[in-house]
């Protein structure tokens, strides 16, 4: 397998620039998805990896070899739709095996490989249908499977699981990920929703206009987020935020508008004195809304909200002048307007600077 360079890659449509000088380096057999709202650049790279966009200067690498400028059929690289885009006149055996047909490939070393990639994604009952008698997951699974018969150095997906339901989804990103532990390939993947590429990739990188934010490991970028976009972005429901500053009464103490006070870890006061007296926001999830080892200070959250989810329920409502969601026990019982008391847990609190945007790290 051979891994993808991006080396000061840029694109411009005309006067506009959708990407700024970008570096990406993927490893061969890693799985790295590219995540971020619409526009922020992600699909666009897939493509100037695809070949399907040239990019407008920089250097793209597959393995060893410059296919900057080559087209698409050249750079063996398989690209699985969202729309599946497969032929309705066709058989499920020929969908997979129709790159192969073109390029001349002997009729027997096609049925062979046809009948491994239906193997593989469970598709050997199927062969004989056509697209229409098939579900939503059985057309992107033949979908992957024509892009696995061309034995490619890199797989890539745009947004391949948008057009499934909930649970289809669930079922697939287990299919695919299961495929690249047995295939031991490549795979670079474009999703807009975070939970897919938290479950999904060995590293994900979030884009923002084009830049790259973070890239990290998902568990990396849940809890030590780079700045506010990547700690907004990642996590469900959202962080909460809140502005304030950071004060010395007794210690450090986070304050903000409308009786907010939360005092801060010991262990922390080093990292944190360099802001002391200067605009800081305060970052805290709401799954964090609980008693901690690390210490654990109190707020009171006015409930606007309910939401019961079964193991858990979500509290939505107003902490001091800001909006805050607190997760608690099922057994908590509260209703619109009450005042609840809760614990936040201080050790995993994140404290941005407003003016730039950037955590403000910590031991």
């Amino acid at each position: 397998m051979s891994g993808v360079s991006l080396e000061r890659v840029t694109k411009s449509f005309g006067d506009v620039t959708v990407i700024p000088p970008l570096d990406l380096e993927i490893a061969s057999r890693e799985f790295v998805v590219l995540v971020g709202p619409s526009g922020c650049g992600k699909t666009t790279t897939l493509r100037m990896i695809a070949g399907l966009e040239l990019p407008t200067t920089g250097t793209v690498r597959i393995g060893e070899r410059d296919v900057t400028n080559l087209r698409p059929g050249l750079r063996n690289c398989s690209m699985v739709f969202q729309n599946y885009a497969l032929y309705p006149h066709m058989t499920v055996a020929e969908n997979i095996g129709y790159g192969m047909r073109v390029r001349g490939t002997p009729k027997s070393e096609i049925d062979a490989a046809v009948k491994d990639a239906a193997r593989i994604l469970n598709l050997d009952p199927y062969l004989d249908r056509r697209p229409k008698q098939l579900s939503g997951g059985q057309r992107q699974r033949v979908a992957i499977g024509r892009a696995i018969v061309r034995n490619p150095d890199v797989f890539l997906f745009d947004e391949p699981l948008s057009n499934l339901d909930a649970k289809l989804r669930i079922e697939m990103r287990t299919e695919i990920k299961s495929l690249h532990r047995r295939l031991q390939t490549t795979v670079v993947y474009v999703t807009h929703d975070q939970v897919e590429a938290m479950t999904m990739a060995d590293r994900v990188v979030v884009m923002n206009g084009g830049r790259i934010e973070q890239a990290a490991d998902p568990i990396t970028l849940y809890e030590r987020p780079r700045n506010l976009f990547v700690a907004a972005f990642i996590g469900a429901p959202s962080m909460n935020f809140i502005e304030g500053e950071i004060v010395r009464d007794g210690g450090l103490r986070f304050r903000a508008a409308g009786g907010v006070d939360i005092l801060l870890p010991v262990n922390r006061s080093a990292a944190y004195e360099v802001a002391l007296g200067e605009p800081v926001v305060a970052g805290i999830r709401p799954e964090h809304t609980v008693r901690g080892a690390g210490g654990t200070a109190e707020v009171t959250l006015q409930v606007r909200d309910i939401e019961p989810l079964g193991p858990h329920t979500l509290l939505i409502g107003a902490l001091g002048e800001a909006t805050f969601t607190a997760q608690v026990a099922a057994s908590v019982r509260a209703a619109p307007d009450d005042r609840v008391t809760v614990p936040v847990d201080v050790e995993k609190m994140h404290i941005f600077r407003k003016a730039t945007g950037d955590v403000i790290p910590v031991p």
